[in-house]
């Protein structure tokens, strides 16, 4: 058979199910991938690598019999999501959605997002989604869950601890409603330093229901509290799944748990519940207030070998942030932690507000004492 005659018959055993073309007017030499439902959201994908056709202009064909999910989202990428798609207006836009992916589909990128420049976009770590709407038995609900793996985690076959972090969404998206931590900088930060070698997983919130969620106990103001079902959730739930699926180290010494305002109250809340899971805790301006009747749980801390616990609160907060913190503290070196297991640090910051952007700051300062 001719060269000529085969090329075609082999062309057409792979018929495109869905092509996409995709055109940018602000083009470099880094290669452009599409990342999306149909992979997980897994970045860096070359499985997916969009053929550059000429500059600004690249192509990607999904052949059959390759089954897409409908609706079929993705969004392009030049290489992870420290170089993510830009809309017109610089905002990243909402996920490019097909109800039923078949035919050829021309896209437009305006611009990509840059890093901001304290970092090395070498060390960004590997953003996937695990779930968007990741099955939580206890509350019958669902909820998206994200990991953020260490930028080299598919060079390596490394088992890592984990940080689990409450309020997902604050955590590192740049369009985060009330501001955002900025994890994924300050991870790629420490990593270019040498640190930060752990995995974060997020666990979003359950928006008007974040409250009842993450409150321990029953409340006159804001009724049952979830945060046992919650706190059974991660311990119970989704700590197996994360352990079955990454290369992690479960053990407790390896295992945190933190988050910010009643993200760091649930956080305590699952470190008594669960002590033979959590060793390490990062706890930002917990809502203590909220739920007094945790002082008179039995901490159960010294129980185990070793327990780090980072505090944090600003004096500008207000509500007593600082003197219930500081209550803690005192709570817990009062109930018989003097056998050098339990060892606490707490940062009280003059200038410290109660936002997303002062605990970002905190963040690293946390995971380089805690791991």
């Amino acid at each position: 058979m001719p060269a000529s005659d085969a090329s075609a018959t082999a062309h057409h055993t792979i018929r495109a199910i869905l092509t996409l073309e995709m055109y940018t007017p602000n083009d470099d030499d880094r290669p452009v991938y599409i990342t999306g439902n149909f992979n997980g959201w897994v970045t860096r994908d070359e499985h997916y690598r969009m053929e550059k056709v000429s500059t600004g202009h690249y192509r990607f064909v999904f052949p059959q019999p390759l089954h897409l999910g409908e609706p079929l989202e993705y969004k392009y990428v030049k290489g992870g999501w420290e170089a993510e798609e830009l809309g017109g207006d610089g905002h990243s836009p909402t996920n490019r959605r097909m109800e039923v992916p078949r035919g050829k589909v021309a896209d437009l990128v305006p611009n990509w997002k840059s890093h901001a420049g304290w970092y090395d976009p070498q060390f960004y770590p590997e953003i996937q989604i695990v779930s968007k709407r990741f099955n939580v038995p206890q509350l019958n609900r669902r909820r998206r869950i994200s990991v953020l793996l260490p930028w080299d985690y598919n060079k390596t076959n490394k088992h890592y601890p984990v940080l689990y972090l409450q309020d997902g969404q604050n955590l590192f998206e740049n369009d985060a409603p009330f501001g955002t931590w900025g994890v994924d900088k300050q991870l790629a930060a420490l990593a270019q330093r040498g640190k930060g070698d752990f995995i974060v997983v997020a666990i979003d919130h359950g928006g008007k229901e974040r409250i009842q969620e993450y409150l321990p106990y029953e409340s006159p103001r804001w009724g049952d509290g979830l945060g046992r079902a919650y706190a059974t959730f991660l311990a119970e739930t989704l700590k197996p799944y994360i352990d079955n699926k990454f290369r992690t180290r479960p053990e407790r010494e390896h295992t945190g748990i933190g988050g910010s305002s009643m993200g760091g109250l649930i956080s305590i809340y699952v470190g008594l519940m669960f002590p033979q899971e959590f060793s390490k805790f990062m706890i930002f301006s917990p809502s203590l207030w909220i739920s007094p009747r945790l002082y008179f749980e039995p901490l159960t801390f010294s129980h185990f070998s070793e327990t780090k616990i980072y505090l944090y609160a600003g004096a500008k907060e207000g509500a007593g942030m600082e003197t219930h913190i500081e209550r803690f503290r005192q709570h817990l070196l009062r109930r018989g932690h003097h056998d050098n297991k339990l060892h606490l640090h707490l940062e009280i910051d003059p200038e410290g507000h109660h936002n997303e952007a002062r605990w970002g700051a905190e963040f690293p300062k946390a995971v380089e004492w805690l791991f």
